[in-house]
């Protein structure tokens, strides 16, 4: 579903965000991408939303070719990160419905995943009310919807946790677990391992732009020997396992 081969992006000569990556997230399955602050994941997730261009090396999603085939990847993926916003004048249908619209949803298509969202992220208290009004882990359920409203095939969650409490970061790694089918992959961002042990089957690990590791989470900890991510994630990156 998703494939990286061999990108680099390269600002100047000497800034260089990603270098030489790849690495395959299956259908089916909860994929990591790790790493620290400013490892180069963003920028990764950003190419592959065909937000930004590779200098160099392929990426591919459900098939399509993120620099061939732009408008098709945009159709089957969905975004969210931590940092997006609303429109405060709206209700919270008012913009999922806003959303559908961009997908060419009929009125009653629109009306049936709102619904099956609402299920799903409890959101029937959200739903009329103006989004001004809601807190920050509602506006999270809301950014979440919003962007799986024509249900893509790929959901990219970048650091989607941050700035939740604990009730609202719950209801984000329960939708994520439940998004996962035969059909669909979730590539999940974070810097978070506690969040990446408990979700995801498998992970790439990267740092200063490069891959580091690449393998199951129970394979990364015994490779460190730790049964810890966290303590596996410290001693990947650091050169030590």
């Amino acid at each position: 579903m998703i494939e990286v081969q061999n990108i680099t992006k390269r600002y100047t000569a000497k800034v260089v965000a990603v270098e030489n990556l790849s690495f395959q997230a299956k259908a089916g399955e909860i994929y990591g991408l790790l790493g620290p602050n400013g490892a180069g994941k963003t920028t990764t997730l950003r190419m592959l939303a065909t937000l930004l261009e590779p200098t160099s090396g392929t990426l591919t999603v459900a098939g399509f070719d993120t620099k061939r085939q732009p408008e098709d990847v945009r159709r089957t993926i969905g975004v969210v990160n931590g940092g997006m916003g609303l429109y405060d004048r709206l209700t919270g249908k008012e913009i999922l419905e806003y959303f559908a619209g961009f997908y060419n949803m009929g009125k009653q298509d629109t009306q049936k995943r709102i619904a099956e969202l609402s299920d799903a992220l409890e959101m029937n208290e959200l739903l009329n009310r103006r989004a001004s009004e809601y807190s920050t882990g509602m506006k999270q359920k809301i950014v979440i919807a919003r962007a799986v409203i024509h249900n893509p095939s790929v959901l990219i969650l970048d650091e989607a946790t941050n700035g939740l409490d604990v009730v609202a970061r719950r209801a984000v790694l329960e939708f994520a677990r439940g998004y996962k089918n035969s059909s669909r992959v979730v590539l999940y961002s974070t810097h978070i391992m506690a969040e990446a042990e408990e979700l995801c089957e498998r992970a790439a690990i990267i740092d200063h732009g490069k891959l580091i590791a690449q393998d199951t989470i129970s394979n990364l900890k015994q490779k460190a020997n730790t049964n810890n991510l966290e303590e596996a994630f410290f001693r990947l990156t650091k050169g030590v396992a």
